[in-house]
């Protein structure tokens, strides 16, 4: 599979690509745990089908010292015992702000759950985290951007 175009080709992706860096960068040194930055990236990714994302997240996370098996579970979170309960909180607020075209948007008892696990600072991170990842994967899914070539490290965020 070919991607429609070369982001990278294109200077406008050059000028706008470091503030979305730039915006990783701060959530990487946030207080949001680093293991669930990139279990909520994987997990969204799922949900919006980007192979690229994918691709990136799990080398990126199993590069980090993430378990296989945690990897692997990420799809089947609710019946997996891998996770904490801080990260199924964030693992549900992440596929509630990832699928809010469906209209039920963020219900109350998703956004409580997560307030019971993380401080103000961290939900407004999960809040840019979960955001930024949907803008990745949406504009991958539409430039058909693949999966599988991608090297750790490759992209510095």
């Amino acid at each position: 599979m070919e991607a429609r175009l070369n982001p990278f080709g294109v200077p406008l992706m050059r000028k706008v690509l470091p503030h979305f860096l730039s915006a990783n960068k701060a959530l990487v040194e946030s207080a949001l745990p680093a293991a669930t930055q990139e279990l909520v990236k994987i997990r969204a990714s799922q949900i919006n089908g980007c192979a690229a994302c994918l691709d990136m997240h799990t080398k990126e996370a199993a590069a980090a010292g993430e378990t296989m098996e945690r990897l692997l579970m990420v799809a089947a979170w609710r019946e997996a015992k891998a996770f904490t309960e801080a990260e199924r909180a964030a693992l549900e607020l992440a596929e509630a702000g990832t699928r809010i075209a469906d209209g039920a948007g963020v219900p109350d008892e998703v956004w409580q759950n997560a307030a019971k696990h993380y401080d103000e600072e961290q939900l407004m991170a999960l809040v840019i985290l979960i955001g930024l990842i949907n803008t990745f994967n949406r504009m991958n899914v539409m430039i058909r951007q693949p999966g599988g070539d991608y090297e750790v490290g490759m992209l510095q965020h």
